[in-house]
């Protein structure tokens, strides 16, 4: 298979590398976004063409709008640990430069507990805040999900209020940007 250009920044921390979704990544990516713990505050994926979808629509936000999802590598071992964003949703279309950026992250079950979400989200709001002028990053949670409030928190990100998120009740953090 020929050589896939490089559309998402490659952006290292201590431990991890975030990179471009690539094609060995899809059995680690299928096998846990189809998995109903793996995905549990999310909607699993149903079946592997759906997964197959998801990983290149993760990749093809980078060229609509500049910004999107990266795969978040253990830098020792090589390994997929999950994903995380800083993306623009469709409302950017209707908001411009009012847009929100907005942060995600998906740790996989194996690699929990060891602060990846923490690091590579820290990672994703820095690159975020330094590459696009938006006022602030937001992050939207669902209220069970005790984790991602923690890292929420250890970003500094204050919690704005429960929202309607596209028929789920969430919870709405963000963070502006420093003056």
């Amino acid at each position: 298979m020929e050589r896939i250009p490089i559309v998402a920044p490659r952006v290292t921390t201590d431990r991890l590398v975030l990179r471009q979704f690539e094609t060995r990544d899809f059995e680690t990516f299928a096998a846990r976004f189809m998995d109903p713990t793996a995905m549990a505050f999310l909607h699993p994926i149903p079946d592997r063409r759906t997964a197959w979808q998801k990983l290149a629509a993760l990749n093809g936000g980078w060229t609509l709008t500049g910004a999107g999802w990266w795969a978040v590598e253990v830098r020792e071992t090589g390994e997929l640990a999950g994903t995380v964003g800083a993306f623009f949703r469709e409302t950017v279309l209707e908001r411009g430069p009012d847009a929100d950026l907005e942060l995600g992250w998906t740790v996989f079950p194996e690699h929990r507990r060891k602060r990846i979400a923490v690091e590579s989200a820290r990672a994703a709001l820095a690159y975020g805040f330094e590459r696009h002028p938006v006022k602030r990053v937001i992050a939207h949670v669902a209220p069970e999900n005790v984790a991602s409030v923690g890292v929420c928190t250890a970003l500094g990100m204050t919690l704005e209020g429960d929202v309607d998120f596209y028929g789920l009740p969430s919870l709405r953090y963000a963070i502006s940007r420093a003056r």
